[in-house]
């Protein structure tokens, strides 16, 4: 079945997508693209929102490696837009992130990218003004080697996810500061409490729900955003996007996680999946059963269905809110069982490594015993390696005041409960049927893209935030209020994230790749988005080989909005380009 949401230099589908592609040489391009309003229909709501050439998701651009692309974007709403073409390497000036690479592109104007193609991969591209991503505007990015690639297949599709809530992203930013648990829908209730008394005992019961009104957080915490319909290639389970393939045939898939807010876990029950490509890189394969897809990360698989029947893509929340569904069929018309969800996850005490008698050198109980003023100044800065993946969020906690605890000595808080790392207990998960989930520890790079070398330097970005005013930052400070990065173009630089909040964290570095230290030395994987669960602490390398500036951010985009997000300018290099002040009050505006 030809791929209706692709487009590529030899082929039009202008019926579908009204994209004109018109080819000159082999080593250029010129595509159009429109940025409209548009109506989003989810089959279980209808709402206007933004997307290119009057649809969102907009097209699959498909270009080759080593050729010159020219994309004039023309600006049909009526306020300013931009497009970031999503770990694309290209001078910073073509970036697409408004006053960082240029001012934005305003209403009714035409703005013309011009950059080279000089990888390969899955990649996507999505506005960097205000909340026009969340409310729909993304595509995806396809880029063809100039080599033959190192494994085979014989169909490939793009599946790319979002989470498509009823609400647009303003509405869903000010509902968020006003009351952070506003999109709480799986919050417990009184039967909970009845089946929870009788199962472990009416004190114990009440001692547990009082510990945590103590910390102001629920065992619910899981996801900040709920209530959203997830999509495939813009399509909800009910309307079922398909991808046909004959029997015996090996199909690629190509998923990109364009969401908003949500994680997703991935599998395709009755098929094994070989994991070949992450976040564009061609990776050592390696066959799972499930994977977690951060937002804004991406991953290529190769499936191998030798029956002739229907498969179902399953990709369930990572608090188990919501499943998108899609299915792989040699024929139009035909489905599979669709997996129940799993029960919702929820905390424990020992989720969080804060059971009693089991902190060594602290006060027995002293965690539960904080009065209101404690816990609003409670710092996870001073908590590292807390074992609390998914934990969602922890209200009230301002992380940067909890001074005079040594939180190494708890027992239980220095394991990696990163399910990117390795799949754990509790909420870190696990394949479904006792199979393999994948692990970031599991990735290793089918090339090493540089040369492997010890870094000039350290920096540390820790990454904080304070849940009931809903504010997110990096080393206490938001974006506003902090002053820019600066690098040496040249240097090799190690950042540590250490996550001192309750929720993970696709961190995405603009302009150059990060090398995630998994401990493979020059194996390790190069990604655009590396996740930062909680509790955790990450180390990545960059070589520095982009004059410029660039954006640096989460990329949960109420997370992003709301302070944490960094300007990096590099130094040096062979053409810099002067680099323009630039008032970083107005980028999140």
């Amino acid at each position: 079945m030809t791929n209706l949401f692709s487009l590529g230099r030899r082929g039009s589908f202008a019926a579908a997508f009204s994209l004109l592609m018109i080819p000159t040489t082999s080593q250029a391009a010129v595509y159009d693209l429109t940025v409209d309003n548009v109506t989003i229909d989810t089959g279980d709501f209808r709402k206007q929102g933004i997307g290119y050439n009057g649809a969102s998701p907009g097209p699959v651009l498909r270009f080759e490696e080593g050729e010159d692309v020219t994309i004039n974007v023309t600006n049909n709403l009526d306020e300013t837009t931009s497009i970031h073409w999503h770990g694309l390497i290209l001078p910073y000036q073509q970036d697409g992130v408004p006053t960082i690479s240029y001012e934005g592109i305003k209403p009714g104007e035409t703005f013309t990218y011009n950059f080279p193609i000089t990888q390969s991969g899955t990649y996507w591209f999505h506005s960097h003004s205000g909340f026009q991503e969340p409310d729909g505007a993304y595509g995806a990015i396809v880029i063809k080697p100039k080599k033959r690639e190192p494994f085979r297949y014989d169909r490939d599709y793009v599946v790319q996810l979002t989470d498509k809530h009823p609400h647009d992203g303003s509405r869903i930013m000010r509902n968020l500061k006003m009351m952070p648990d506003y999109y709480n829908r799986q919050q417990q209730t009184v039967s909970d409490f009845v089946e929870d008394a009788s199962e472990n005992g009416l004190d114990a019961t009440i001692s547990d729900r009082m510990a945590w009104g103590d910390m102001r957080m629920m065992p619910a915490d899981v996801e900040d955003l709920q209530g959203f319909t997830p999509l495939i290639n813009g399509k909800s389970a009910k309307q079922n996007w398909t991808g046909l393939f004959k029997a015996g045939e090996r199909v690629r898939l190509r998923f990109i996680n364009s969401s908003a807010m949500a994680y997703f876990d991935i599998r395709i029950p009755g098929l094994k999946m070989t994991v070949v490509n992450a976040d564009g890189n061609n990776v050592q394969p390696v066959k799972v059963d499930e994977f977690r897809i951060a937002v804004a990360e991406t991953y290529d698989v190769i499936v191998h269905p030798k029956e002739d029947q229907a498969y179902t893509i399953f990709a369930a929340s990572m608090g188990r809110s919501a499943f998108g569904r899609g299915t792989l069929a040699p024929r139009d018309g035909m489905t599979a069982n669709v997996p129940d969800l799993k029960e919702r996850p929820l905390l424990t005490m020992a989720d969080m490594g804060m059971d009693h008698g089991n902190m060594a050198g602290m006060e027995h109980g002293s965690m539960m015993k904080m009065d209101d003023t404690d816990v609003k100044g409670m710092d996870q800065s001073k908590m590292p390696g807390m074992p609390m993946e998914n934990m969602g969020s922890m209200k009230g906690m301002d992380q940067s005041k909890m001074t005079g605890m040594d939180h190494s000595k708890m027992v239980g808080m220095g394991k990696k409960a990163d399910p990117f790392y390795a799949a754990g207990s509790g909420l870190a998960p696990a394949a479904t049927n006792g199979g393999k989930f994948l692990s970031y520890k599991d990735l290793k790079a089918q090339k090493p893209l540089y040369k492997h070398r010890p870094a000039t330097r350290e920096i540390e970005l820790r990454l904080t935030g304070n849940m009931e005013r809903y504010v997110w930052s990096i080393n206490g400070k938001k974006y506003q209020d902090d002053e820019e990065i600066r690098l040496k173009y040249g240097e090799r630089v190690r950042f540590k994230f250490v996550n001192e909040t309750m929720m993970s964290h696709p961190m995405h570095l603009h302009g150059m790749w990060s090398i995630l230290d998994t401990g493979a030395g020059k194996w390790n994987p190069i990604k655009h988005t590396v996740s930062i669960a909680p509790g955790t602490t990450v180390y990545t390398e960059t070589e520095v080989d982009a004059a410029g500036q660039w954006a640096f951010h989460c990329h949960l985009s109420y997370h992003a909005a709301s302070g944490m997000f960094r300007r990096v300018v590099v130094e040096g290099g062979p053409e810099t380009a002067r680099l323009e002040a630039t008032d970083i009050k107005e980028v999140l505006k």
